[in-house]
């Protein structure tokens, strides 16, 4: 039991984890838009502000999803999984812009699927 709990618990920290992360790199977009370069075309070329706001909006909602998570409601864990699976989507479009942070977050975003699908919380 004190195991699936402290998966749990890691779940919820990395939840939040990657939506400050989330929000730094938004902000960071939204306040210095010349700092991310694409080189090059890509398919997901759009415009650095939008993608701020992308980030920003994500990493809000997966900051109070990671909260949530603590109660282990399934709710908060379903919502948790999505939110982990949309920010992978994210961040692999976002890879041109700026690569070891997007798959840096990624990493986190599977251990986030991990930790959520792996035990039952609290019990």
């Amino acid at each position: 039991m004190g195991f699936a709990s402290g998966v749990v618990v890691l779940a919820s920290v990395l939840m939040m984890l990657t939506g400050l992360l989330q929000i730094m790199q938004g902000i960071g977009a939204l306040a210095n838009g010349d700092f991310y370069v694409l080189r090059g075309s890509y398919t997901y070329d759009f415009d650095v502000t939008a993608w701020g706001w992308v980030h920003l909006v994500l990493g809000f909602i997966a900051l109070v999803a990671g909260l949530a998570l603590l109660s282990g409601a399934i709710w908060a864990r379903l919502t948790a999984i999505t939110l982990a699976v949309l920010s992978i989507m994210i961040n692999f479009a976002w890879l041109p812009y700026f690569p070891w942070w997007a798959m840096s977050i990624m990493v986190l975003d599977v251990l986030v699927i991990w930790a959520v699908t792996k035990f039952e919380p609290y019990g």
